[in-house]
């Protein structure tokens, strides 16, 4: 997936992230361009999912 791709799903799959997450704040989830993977590190720490997971998740969302 492409930063692009990413941006693009992004806004999609943050209410999802929340609802199956609940530790997730607005400030974990804050996006800025040219940051996916600093996102999904911290993605990461929250949910103890692996990044490729992760990346899993959003992609079928």
């Amino acid at each position: 997936m492409n930063e692009d791709q990413f941006k693009g799903k992004w806004n999609q799959v943050k209410g999802k992230l929340k609802q199956k997450y609940a530790d997730l704040t607005d400030d974990d989830l804050k996006y800025a361009e040219g940051k996916s993977d600093e996102l999904l590190g911290r993605l990461q720490e929250k949910t103890g999912e692996t990044k490729e997971k992760l990346k899993e998740q959003i992609d079928k969302w």
